[in-house]
């Protein structure tokens, strides 16, 4: 297909001038370059070939050069970086020095906040219009595109409901696809399906019932038909009750799919007061056959080509005998634990494709449990049976379980209770970015008491220490990265509270390892052997409680310590040795602490991120040698 349209768009305005036919082709072009886009990379897809008719809509209807525009969670904005001026650089995107895959307010005015989490948007857009309507500029409308995957979020409905008591003129649009990640859960997602099948409904249920309450009522059985009434039209009306009866005026369900009539619908709202909820019905991978039939696989699939007949061709990725990741080495330990002992169970958080648990939910549906996009919810849940004498696994993303801060303070750790949280992505997540490197979580949860904080140097680390978590009577957290799973030949050391694993003493230097990168701190210690540096590796497994006898050994022993951890330095493992060895009134004056600094890291390929970062095998040996060279000037003097 010729793209012609798309690439004279430098901005939403050039689009005004487009006939309905012209827009139609627009569409198919964007689409098409959709395509092109996952032909080498892996990228978020059945999700943005859903939007592109509502994106159309939305920028034909409004001038988002000054009024606002926040797409939730914000995967699905690849149309909209097209339409605002980006189509010459959407090659770049989710590649390291290119555009992000999410919203980015440093790419452009049209991205306001660098949006990667679900639910935020009602409370952003509402914080818009308040300040928007404080500085005297009421005239800027103010629209949310939330969907049904995210709608559940409890921040949703503190948002709407707050909208809904300042009756703040703000449009959210339920961009309802029948999908998050994988197909929605729960009550909310059962009534979304009756308001889809149910009849086109523009708030009338306000006019009605007060027609109804003005009707004189004369005997017991006029009571009791007007009752019935009542009854019959609240059925009638059931697709906009939930969200009429929170303050919404609710219009829908409406096609997703036609630009026209979508717009028509767009330019209606803008005069309606109060705040106001358009139901637009979407398919997720509309347009693309393979990814409408198995919208779940195609959410972000691998790199694809297309023949002629427009029929899926894989592309090869070199290196395919390559390890099994982290995520697939836990999942199939989750799975044999759950065999084993029946008070095992397990709880995500919308991730089962992603945390690769769909084994786990077909052969234990009844021990298994999605809460949908709840992070907080899934962790209060599991403190709850916890309490009842289960043994629950949070299997929920490093970048995600942040939602659930409060709850793991204080359902899980106050209680003390042998909650499992598996932290998946945790450290450099790849193209992704910002939004989702998982840096924090070990920082975060070393300041609860009670938590014991571990991570796997290899993949034969992973079985023992989900096994030590489900028999420790108390919380634990294990967090692990989107990586290959390597695994380190030695005999393995038994896994046990506080203890890590010396796998070569070095009196000249030691490389100490939280996590993964275990395996990067062998490979440079056998390079600066090679060189003539004695230098040894410790993979730590805890940080916390830390190991101190082993660790402070090292630092008595040895010319120089490195830590290295897959994580921020600001409250890490390292600074964990440094409290220990401050306690212990020990020298830290030969201790170099590497991991992710103080700033957020942009997206790119995680070998790429890693040796910016200075945590590949180069990155460790050079600063190895660069410490051995300083502590000797310090000895010789």
């Amino acid at each position: 297909m010729n793209i012609e349209i798309l690439p004279r768009i430098k901005s939403p305005l050039d689009m005004q001038t487009l006939s309905g036919t012209e827009l139609e082709t627009l569409a198919a072009e964007i689409r098409e370059v959709l395509c092109t886009v996952v032909e080498d990379r892996s990228a978020h897809f059945a999700s943005n070939l859903g939007v592109v008719e509502l994106c159309i809509a939305l920028h034909m209807s409004y001038d988002f050069s000054r009024d606002r525009l926040i797409w939730d969670t914000g995967h699905q904005i690849y149309p909209h970086k097209l339409l605002t001026g980006r189509y010459s650089e959407i090659s770049t995107i989710r590649r390291k020095g290119g555009l992000m895959g999410y919203p980015n307010p440093e790419e452009s005015d049209y991205d306001l906040f660098m949006t990667g989490h679900a639910g935020a948007s009602v409370s952003t857009v509402l914080g818009l219009k308040a300040g928007d309507d404080l500085r005297g500029e009421s005239d800027r409308k103010s629209v949310a595109v939330i969907g049904d995957g995210a709608l559940p979020s409890g921040v949703v409905f503190e948002a709407m409901n707050n909208a809904a008591g300042m009756d703040q003129d703000v449009l959210v649009i339920l961009n309802d696809n029948k999908m998050g990640i994988c197909p929605r859960v729960g009550g909310l997602a059962k009534y979304l399906d009756k308001a889809r099948v149910a009849p086109f409904y523009n708030g009338l249920k306000r006019d009605v019932s007060w027609l109804l309450n003005k009707l004189p009522v004369v005997g017991e059985s006029m009571e009791n038909t007007l009752g019935s009434f009542k009854e019959a039209v609240k059925g009638f009306l059931h697709g906009g009750m939930l969200f009429e009866e929170m303050g919404f005026r609710y219009i829908g369900p409406v096609d997703g799919h036609d630009i026209e009539s979508l717009s028509g619908y767009l330019q209606m709202i803008k005069n309606i007061k109060g705040p106001v909820l358009l139901h637009v019905l979407t398919e997720k991978g509309h347009g693309f056959e393979p990814a409408t039939n198995d919208p779940v696989s195609f959410h972000a699939p691998a790199p694809f080509q297309r023949n002629e007949e427009n029929e899926i061709v894989p592309v090869e990725k070199p290196g395919s005998g390559s390890p099994k990741g982290f995520t697939d080495v836990v999942s199939s330990t989750i799975f044999q634990a759950m065999t084993d002992n029946e008070r095992v169970v397990v709880l995500t958080a919308a991730m089962c494709a992603g945390n690769k648990l769909g084994k786990v939910r077909d052969g234990f549906p009844d021990r298994f449990f999605d809460t949908g996009i709840c992070e907080a919810h899934a962790v209060a849940f599991a403190g709850g049976m916890a309490k009842a004498g289960l043994r629950p696994i949070v299997d929920i993303y490093s970048t995600f379980l942040q939602r659930s801060f409060d709850h793991i303070f204080q359902e899980v750790a106050l209680q003390n209770l042998p909650v499992t949280f598996c932290m998946d992505r945790a450290g450099i997540a790849g193209e992704d970015g910002p939004t989702h490197h998982g840096a924090f979580d070990n920082t975060y949860m070393r300041c609860f008491p009670n938590i014991v904080n571990m991570s796997p140097g290899d993949a034969l680390d992973v079985e023992p220490m989900l096994e030590f978590s489900l028999q420790h009577d108390g919380p634990t957290a294990i967090r692990y990265p989107k990586a290959a799973a390597d695994a380190v030949e030695r005999k393995v050391a038994p896994v046990e509270l506080g203890k890590s694993e010396v796998y070569v003493w070095g009196k000249d230097g030691m490389l100490i390892a939280f996590g993964s990168l275990f395996t990067n701190c062998i490979q440079a210690a056998e390079k600066l052997r090679e060189e003539g540096l004695d230098v040894g590796v410790i993979n730590a497994r805890f940080s916390k409680p830390l190991d101190t006898e082993v660790i402070h050994q090292a630092l008595q022993e040895s010319g120089f310590v490195i830590t290295v951890e897959e994580g921020t330095l600001c409250g890490g493992f390292g600074s964990a040795v440094l409290e220990s060895a401050n306690d212990a009134g020990l020298n830290t004056s030969h201790l170099k602490r590497l991991g992710i600094p103080d700033r957020f890291i942009e997206h790119g390929n995680r070998k790429e991120l890693l040796a910016d970062l200075g945590l590949d095998v180069a990155g460790i040996t050079a600063t190895a040698r660069e410490l051995a060279q300083q502590t000797k000037v310090v000895i010789n003097d």
